[in-house]
């Protein structure tokens, strides 16, 4: 079976700009400093919580607990609506379609909670082609755990598969289950392409069909 599990955010989509509105949406609510989208999309990678956390640290509110839940759930309420200025990364639907064609089964590992994962996969037409989808509600880890990932592969019935991501918690997850990586570079990673494991490396969507045509057919051999 040739499986393929992607990430959602930096990887498909780039949905920096709506997570930059929702927090300072919420940080003007609390008549607070807001952040620049820099700081937005340097917190992305390990879900709503870690982003909250670092929010709260970038503007001085420290880390309690209670504060930082009623906070997150005003980014939350902020967040979970259609996506507004959130956008496919260019060639990802063309790939996604010549991936089926070539009979790939596709699943989605994402740290993005349950409820925004679902509106994006039905707004941007993703539900068509991933079939199984672990978020961040689905199991008590969450990436860089590689318990997700595992989750996807099985529920897609493969022992192998090939992950694809954009960033320094894709690169652990998949390292960490034992996992070929494709990385695509121009998402929100921050360390350089050569000092994060990978298996394969590209820049636009259009290399991916024949890199995991590649892929398998070396595995086959």
């Amino acid at each position: 079976m040739k499986a393929i599990v992607f990430d959602l955010d930096g990887t498909l989509i780039d949905s920096a700009p709506d997570l930059h509105l929702a927090a300072n949406l919420v940080l003007r609510d609390e008549g607070l400093p807001e952040i620049t989208f820099a700081q937005a999309r340097s917190f992305i990678g390990k879900g709503a919580g870690v982003l909250i956390s670092r929010v709260m640290d970038t503007v001085g509110l420290g880390d309690d607990p209670a504060e930082h839940a009623r906070l997150l759930a005003k980014f939350m309420t902020h967040y979970e609506g259609e996506p507004a200025h959130t956008l496919v990364y260019p060639g990802v639907m063309d790939a996604l379609a010549r991936l089926e064609a070539m009979s790939c089964s596709m699943g989605l590992c994402t740290n993005k909670p349950e409820e925004p994962t679902r509106i994006a996969l039905r707004h941007f037409g993703f539900d068509r082609f991933l079939s199984k989808v672990a978020s961040a509600d689905t199991l008590p880890q969450r990436k860089p755990d590689p318990a997700p990932l595992l989750h996807v592969m099985r529920d897609l019935g493969a022992d192998s598969a090939l992950y694809v991501g954009d960033s320094e918690v894709d690169a652990e997850t998949a390292e960490r289950a034992g996992v070929p990586f494709a990385l695509y570079t121009e998402g929100y990673r921050k360390t350089p392409v050569s000092e994060m494991y990978h298996s394969y490396a590209f820049d636009h969507f259009d290399a991916l069909p024949d890199l995991v045509a590649r892929h398998f057919s070396e595995i086959r051999a």
